[in-house]
């Protein structure tokens, strides 16, 4: 037989490792978003996809750029860590799930995504794929508190690519883990990336000497945005 997979974790401060055993994405949850991919929010109900725990990588990590792709973009979204679980949960009781929340990256093959969505196929192969979600550390719900009205911002080579406010999503952090509990249980273990602003363009590799290498991507979701997050809560 063979060993055991490894259990993938996303870093916590002040405490131990965060498990992943789910990783559930939402689309289109920004209004200019959902416009940018043709589109229309206002007609919408919240939909979701997943991605495979070992898409999980830390913040920091150089990432081979994947194959099959020549538009392998970035999207930048707050993610929230579930520490309790629920099922059937209300928009009033979803708080109480919540263990901690950071910030992510969906990377995402988007010429793969396209010809699905194209074809009415899954959307796996452009979006379900091994280190496509980067995860940086996640702070607990007692020290970011309530993340309704806050900034998040992707900046690549200092330039800023994608800005936003949490309080323009949709859907709701806890309208999306009342819909989500809707279908099944969330448990202990959980993560829910909640969607991207405007603004995702393709990530370019990083060329090695060798030419058939494709490079890499050094992403960087940071917890230090949650901090500029709680300063401007309102």
């Amino acid at each position: 037989m063979f060993e055991s997979p490894p259990v993938f974790t996303v870093p916590v401060a002040g405490d131990a490792p965060f498990p992943v055993r789910r990783i559930y994405c939402v689309g289109r949850n920004y209004r200019a978003h959902a416009l940018e991919m043709g589109a229309d929010p206002d007609r919408e109900e919240p939909f979701f996809f997943m991605k495979p725990a070992d898409a999980i990588i830390a913040s920091g990590s150089a990432i081979a750029y994947p194959p099959r792709t020549s538009d392998y973009q970035h999207e930048i979204e707050l993610v929230v860590a579930i520490g309790k679980a629920g099922h059937d949960v209300s928009v009033e009781d979803a708080d109480a799930l919540v263990y901690g929340y950071a910030v992510g990256l969906d990377m995402t093959r988007r010429d793969l995504q396209l010809a699905a969505r194209k074809a009415g196929r899954p959307w796996d192969m452009g979006k379900g794929f091994y280190q496509s979600a980067p995860c940086g550390e996640i702070r607990c719900k007692t020290e970011a508190g309530s993340l309704a009205h806050a900034a998040i911002r992707l900046t690549v080579n200092d330039k800023v690519r994608q800005a936003s406010d949490l309080s323009l999503l949709i859907w709701s952090v806890p309208e999306l883990i009342a819909e989500l509990t809707s279908y099944g249980e969330l448990l202990p273990g959980d993560l829910i990336y909640t969607g991207t602003p405007e603004g995702r363009r393709p990530s370019r590799p990083r060329r090695p000497s060798g030419r058939d290498d494709r490079g890499s991507c050094r992403p960087r979701p940071r917890h230090s945005p949650l901090s500029r997050w709680m300063r401007t809560l309102t």
